[in-house]
């Protein structure tokens, strides 16, 4: 499948399956628009009919150039077949784990999946006890793995500080005897950041997320303490000071755009403009019937915005200034083999979340469906039935997956929205699809513009 787009002055055809990229003369992208495979060595002559105002001389060599890209398999390649199969999951290693060490925050936020950070039930705190039996859980259930992650997640966790620094301890003890690696995470809403916990986060969280909406202005409206007062003023001085030690590790300062600021492009350049650069502004994602939804019509003013971050994008990157944005991060030269790329985040088999009791759900955002349950770290069986359920969410068994371009990218997208939207794991939320093809453009057009100016 190839994929044809003009943005920025550039012409871009993508060869789905291998990933091949491709910037084309004006010539050579008419071209492609009559092609379709197999693709013979001479020259269709119906091509000079139709592009009667190019020479024959001039279209029989750009057509021999595209022809060279078929041969090589970078143009008009066949998708792997890979047998539509559900996998047993009993088989398969959880190598990645939410720890959720805190239900509960300081704070209300008015699009709170968690429901302001008790996730649907009473506010609680994970216990050393359960943390350590987490690890515990996460070093046997990982069988071969040697490098597993762990997150840490609420609410907010540093209301359960001590907790955190005693499991990450117990972790790396318990690490050594089974010969593995733990890579600890944590996610922040930073208010309550000081000296002593920026230097444990920065000594051992080797990615922290930092949580905070752009602009003052839209932060403060949406991300509030419980008595309705704004965090930015607080937040900000912390998360540059976490950031101006960290000395390894990586790090993202994450926001999330609303129905109220459609206009987050300004919401990413000022967290640049604030000397941020690595940078994530993401889609609130609530029912439709929600104030803050983004919704169908929405999407021209959305791609709109892309577009603007994508020419500043550019313009700071040839100034000397660029920053990273993570939707607009494709990884063309060295990513995942495609039977990787087949499947998203692996929630429910690879990827699982423990609450502060202990039970253990698909991921974070099932974790306030109590159905979803899959077991407990304590008793230390799961159910493998509906882990294979999850494992089998893929591109290859999703009808519309199948038909969409941008498959590769997303490996189907996030069973949670989808079943948020349409009740069932396997049918993809439609506003996400859209969003993310947009996105792999705008991404592509930013490496095109960057190789131009390279050359």
């Amino acid at each position: 499948m190839v994929h044809t787009f003009t943005q920025g002055g550039h012409r871009i055809a993508l060869d789905s399956a291998s990933g091949a990229v491709h910037v084309l003369s004006e010539l050579s992208y008419k071209i492609l628009q009559y092609l379709k495979p197999p693709l013979s060595p001479r020259c269709p002559t119906s091509l000079r009919y139709n592009l009667a105002m190019y020479s024959a001389d001039d279209i029989n060599e750009a057509y021999g150039e595209l022809y060279e890209l078929y041969t090589e398999g970078m143009l008009f390649s066949e998708d792997v077949k890979i047998p539509n199969t559900t996998p047993d999951a009993k088989y398969i290693p959880i190598k990645s784990m939410c720890l959720h060490i805190a239900h509960d925050c300081n704070m209300i936020c008015k699009y709170c999946f968690a429901d302001t950070g008790d996730f649907k039930r009473k506010r609680s705190l994970m216990s050393l006890e359960t943390a350590k039996k987490a690890i515990d859980f996460l070093l046997e259930k990982s069988a071969g793995i040697k490098n597993l992650e762990l997150d840490f997640f609420g609410g907010e966790p540093l209301l359960n500080f001590d907790v955190v620094r005693e499991t990450v301890k117990y972790g790396r003890e318990r690490e050594k005897e089974f010969g593995k690696n733990i890579r600890f995470t944590m996610t922040t809403n930073g208010t309550l950041l000081d000296d002593e916990k920026i230097d444990f986060i920065n000594e051992h969280m080797s990615n922290v997320v930092l949580s905070i909406d752009g602009r003052k202005e839209v932060n403060d409206r949406i991300r509030t303490y419980m008595d309705g007062s704004g965090t930015y003023d607080d937040i900000l001085p912390k998360y540059k000071k976490l950031v101006e030690k960290r000395t390894s590790g990586t790090y993202y300062v994450r926001g999330t755009y609303t129905r109220e600021n459609l206009d987050f492009a300004k919401d990413v350049i000022s967290l640049a403009d604030a000397g941020f650069d690595q940078i994530s502004v993401e889609p609130v994602v609530l029912p439709y019937s929600d104030p803050l939804s983004i919704r169908p019509e929405d999407l021209p003013r959305i791609f709109e915005e892309y577009d603007l971050l994508t020419e500043e994008m550019i313009k700071r990157y040839r100034e000397g200034n660029a920053f990273n944005f993570f939707h607009f991060m494709v990884d063309l030269d060295a990513g995942p083999c495609v039977y990787k790329r087949m499947k998203g985040c692996g929630s429910g088999s690879e990827y699982v979340a423990v609450t502060p009791e202990g039970d253990v759900y698909p991921c974070h955002q099932f974790v306030e469906h109590t159905d979803y349950k899959l077991g407990s770290i304590f008793g230390g069986e799961l159910d493998d039935a509906r882990r294979s359920e999850f494992a089998g969410c893929n591109i290859c068994t999703n009808p519309e997956c199948e038909k969409c371009w941008a498959k590769y990218f997303c490996g189907g997208g996030c069973a949670a929205n989808n079943y948020n939207f349409a009740k069932d794991i396997k049918v993809p939320y439609d506003i996400a699809c859209q969003l993310e093809r947009k996105r792999v453009e705008c991404a592509l057009t930013i490496k095109a513009a960057i190789a131009e100016m390279e050359e």
